[in-house]
C-alpha cells in the first residue's frame, strides 16, 4: 500500500492547526523524504476561539496571529509543500452549512488535483473532525472523472480515543506505516511548534505520549514505531 503512494499528490484535509501533525506527521515526513510525494494541507478552522464563551475573533486577534505563524514552523519541521488556511469557527463547524465546507475542499481539490486524501476519522468526539470527514466524503464522490482514488483517515490524539467506549464509531485501523526515530522526532518538533496546543505528559499531545502512541502501533505490527490509519476507499486501475 505504501508503495502505491509513491510520487502521488496527497491532500490533507484537517479541522484545526496541529491536526495535520497529530494525525500523520511522521508518515507525511516519511512520504516526502522517501516516496517523492507532493503534499498540500487544508486547515479549515482557526482553532482557538472556542476557549471563550462567545465566538469573537477580534478578541483573539493576537493569539490567532501567533497560531498562524506556528503553522509555518510546523510545516518546516515536517517538510510539507503547501497549505491553505481558512477561518471556520473553532468547535462550531456544526453552525456552518456543510455545503460551505464542501465547497472549500472542492476548490482546493480542483487546483491541486490530488490522487489521495488523508482526513479525520469520522467518529471522533470533536464535532469539527466529524464535519471535516463528512465534507471530504461528499466532495470526493466516486464519479467517473474523480481524481481522488484513495481516501484514508487518521486518529487525532485527544479527539479519537476520548469517544465513549460504548459508541460504535471507534477508530479501527487497517493500514499501518512503519516510521523511524527521525520521522517521530520531526512530528514531535512540529507539535511543539504549536504554542497553544502542546501539553505536558500524560496529555495525549505531549511528546512522551506521541512517542508512546507510535510504540503502541509499532507493537501491533511487529515494529518499533508506526502510525495507524483506516483505508476508507482505494480504487486501483
Amino acid at each position: 500500500m505504501l508503495e502505491s503512494l509513491r510520487n502521488k499528490r496527497i491532500l490533507l484535509v484537517v479541522a484545526h492547526p496541529d491536526d495535520e501533525i497529530l494525525g500523520l506527521g511522521a508518515t507525511m515526513n516519511k512520504l516526502i523524504q522517501e516516496y517523492g510525494v507532493q503534499t498540500h494541507v487544508i486547515i479549515l478552522g482557526e482553532g482557538i476561539t472556542s476557549r471563550s464563551e462567545v465566538h469573537n475573533t477580534e478578541a483573539w486577534k493576537q493569539e490567532l496571529e501567533i497560531h498562524h505563524s506556528n503553522i509555518h514552523l510546523a510545516q518546516k519541521a515536517i517538510g510539507y509543500h503547501g497549505v491553505s488556511l481558512f477561518n471556520l469557527p473553532d468547535n462550531r463547524f456544526d453552525s456552518v452549512p456543510l455545503l460551505d465546507v464542501i465547497k472549500i475542499i472542492e476548490k482546493v481539490k480542483s487546483e491541486f488535483l490530488p490522487n489521495v486524501i488523508f482526513t479525520h476519522h469520522g467518529g471522533d468526539v470533536n464535532i469539527d473532525h466529524q464535519r471535516c470527514f463528512e465534507a471530504v466524503i461528499t466532495a470526493c464522490r466516486p464519479m467517473e472523472h474523480e481524481p481522488v482514488k484513495t481516501i484514508i483517515t487518521f486518529e487525532t490524539p485527544s479527539g479519537t480515543e476520548w469517544r465513549s467506549p460504548t459508541d460504535p464509531r471507534h477508530f479501527l485501523p487497517n493500514f499501518f506505516v512503519r516510521v523511524s526515530e527521525a520521522n517521530i522526532g520531526a512530528k514531535i518538533e512540529a507539535m511543539e511548534s504549536y504554542e497553544f496546543e502542546k501539553r505536558a505528559f500524560p496529555h495525549p499531545r505531549s511528546p512522551e505520549a506521541l512517542r508512546i502512541q507510535a510504540q503502541r502501533w509499532g507493537i501491533t505490527v511487529g515494529s518499533y514505531l508506526a502510525e495507524a490509519f483506516a483505508i476508507i476507499r482505494c480504487i486501483e486501475d
